[in-house]
């Protein structure tokens, strides 16, 4: 008996397949719609607006901390725009967006001579980018100027404002020339505060009455910044490019002071000049400048210079380095890094230098108590003692080798724990949950 089917049941089979099918049509659309919206909720993204006044590749820890923090919210999940300024463009003028990471835009505005003519330019700049890209919320990364013009831009658009609390916007903007009334404004304004150091919560504390401020710490790149070279195997090319004492003039029987970043008055350059001085009357040293001297500075230098001719050659100023890579090449040549500022919000420079197992000396300004506790993990030296920095140094260099190698394991013990990335994505996912509820 033949299994073929009758042509008028193929037909009715047919048909009613068809009929179902168009009955069952508005279900799919409608399961199609659904999806596709669950699809564009997931697609939409969530878009911060970030003033930042230094960004990479300019120098200083303001630039590579607000590099990394837009790096970490595009990670996140984030589109990110940042807006940051320029001395080297015409005044006012606007540069089409620098395509970085993923999510990321740059738009760099010239600098006029005067803030009262930047920042009416910066917030036209800003309407024009917020009606292109309707921003959720607006980031300041330090108090002025970027502070106080996300928190005034972003009360004029409704959105949600936060502000970085970095140090200097603290610790010398409250004081004259600095505008009291604007910085008081700004943190009683923002949503949302952070703050680099528990030290710098408890000042905002103080200042603005609230008790709502974040602690988002400076972190470090662990994998860059270790003891040891992170590439187990380097190239040839590597390996001779990697830097030595040789390379850098430095004779085998040299201790190396180090200082890491801009070195200028803050940063206590009188007192690392001091202790080269004390040091080398004791022994053979030099001390090794990782980054450069601001030029307002350089007065003080060549001061050093006529007064202590044969100590002055002794210091070697490597000049920016172009990546942290070098960054912590240099660091691995010190024997005792040195951070004698006079007023702190958290040094990032500290930190890496930690992170490398140097064995630090730093005074107990800011933040920096937070980090160093005293004859375990660092050297701690009291802002009124700074006087005696060379006499700390030749202590240091005193310990024994047991001494020195538990003090190095310790320090980076301690970036481990909670001063690395992953601690940072952490506290962000915090931060914008509370800056934009349901973003996260």
């Amino acid at each position: 008996m033949s299994n073929d089917k009758p042509y008028g049941y193929t037909f009715w089979l047919c048909w009613g397949s068809a009929i179902a099918m168009l009955n069952f049509a508005p279900i799919l659309q409608d399961i199609i719609t659904s999806q596709k919206g669950k699809m564009s909720e997931r697609t939409v993204m969530t878009r911060l607006l970030f003033i930042t006044e230094r960004f990479a590749p300019d120098l200083g820890g303001l630039a590579r901390s607000a590099t990394r923090l837009v790096g970490t919210l595009s990670q996140l999940g984030m589109e990110v725009d940042v807006v940051t300024w320029s001395r080297y463009l015409q005044p006012g003028e606007v540069l089409p967006p620098e395509a970085g990471e993923a999510n990321i835009r740059v738009y760099r505005i010239g600098l006029y001579r005067h803030w009262d003519m930047t920042m009416p330019h910066t917030l036209n700049v800003l309407d024009w980018l917020h009606s292109s890209h309707a921003y959720d919320a607006v980031w300041g990364h330090y108090l002025f100027p970027s502070g106080f013009l996300a928190t005034w831009f972003a009360a004029l658009q409704g959105l949600a404002s936060t502000v970085s609390a970095r140090g200097n916007d603290i610790d010398r903007e409250m004081f004259p020339p600095g505008d009291f009334a604007r910085l008081q404004w700004t943190l009683q304004h923002a949503k949302v505060i952070t703050a680099v150091s528990a030290d710098m919560s408890r000042k905002i504390q103080l200042l603005a009455g609230r008790d709502d401020v974040l602690v988002l710490k400076n972190v470090v790149d662990t994998e860059i910044f270790s003891p040891q070279n992170p590439t187990p195997n380097p190239s040839p090319q590597a390996r001779r490019g990697a830097m030595s004492k040789q390379l850098l003039g430095i004779t085998p029987d040299e201790v190396v002071l180090g200082f890491c970043g801009e070195l200028r008055e803050k940063k206590g350059q009188q007192f690392l000049l001091n202790a080269l001085t004390k040091v080398r009357q004791v022994r053979a040293a030099c001390l090794l400048i990782i980054g450069e001297v601001r030029a307002s500075q350089e007065s003080v230098l060549q001061l050093y210079k006529t007064h202590q001719p044969e100590n002055a050659q002794r210091i070697i100023i490597t000049g920016h380095l172009p990546n942290p890579e070098t960054v912590a090449e240099h660091l691995r040549l010190c024997d005792v890094y040195l951070q004698p500022s006079l007023w702190e919000g958290m040094p990032n420079a500290l930190l890496e230098a930690m992170a490398c197992g140097c064995c630090c000396i730093a005074s107990d300004a800011g933040g920096i108590p937070e980090v160093i506790t005293h004859g375990k993990n660092g050297l701690l030296l009291p802002r009124s003692h700074l006087h005696k920095l060379g006499e700390a140094v030749l202590e240091c260099l005193a310990m024994t080798t047991e001494e020195k190698n538990h003090i190095s394991q310790a320090a980076r013990d301690r970036i481990l724990t909670d001063y690395s990335l992953a601690q940072e994505k952490l506290q962000l996912q915090t931060l914008i949950a509370r800056l934009i509820p349901n973003s996260v």
